[in-house]
């Protein structure tokens, strides 16, 4: 399964949060990324939501301490993923967050993002969604990528 998934974790959900973490993975070859992404590096993201915090643990001085900036954030991913189809399981808000990330930075994406259900028939997403059920997320970008990519493989062994 030659698939990248993708997926962010943010200070929120609302309109005013912004992306602090980024992963990526090849189903295929296992090639992966995960950063986070310092806050301080783009004026104006200032958000916090506490409750989001708390679901994935990430904290505001650790961002600062071990994030990139969003240019840098940028250009990593578009190093790795250009010209390339990336899947995500939200596509609303992660698409949201990568605009957000690239509008901040003043790029633009050299990749496509897509949702995940573009490649599942309908017996296909419902196991998909099952598996995704029964997984307990700890909602880093990184550990939800695998798990996605997990979803996926067991979506495609029961076609």
């Amino acid at each position: 399964m030659n698939i990248i998934c993708l997926d962010f974790e943010a200070s929120g959900l609302g309109t005013s949060s912004y992306p602090i973490e980024v992963a990526w993975r090849n189903a295929g070859s296992g090639e992966q990324d995960s950063f986070l992404i310092d806050p301080q590096s783009v004026p104006g993201w200032t958000h916090w939501d506490e409750v989001a915090e708390g679901i994935h643990g990430l904290a505001r001085a650790e961002l600062y301490d071990q994030g990139v900036t969003a240019a840098a954030a940028c250009w990593r991913l578009n190093r790795a993923l250009e010209g390339k189809t990336v899947y995500c399981d939200a596509l609303e808000f992660d698409h949201f967050w990568m605009r957000r990330l690239y509008d901040a930075a003043q790029m633009r994406p050299l990749f496509r993002l897509r949702g995940l259900e573009v490649l599942l028939n309908a017996a296909q997403r419902q196991r998909f969604l099952d598996a995704i059920e029964c997984q307990d997320r700890n909602h880093r970008a990184l550990d939800d990528v695998a798990d996605l990519i997990s979803a996926l493989k067991y979506a495609y062994e029961r076609s």
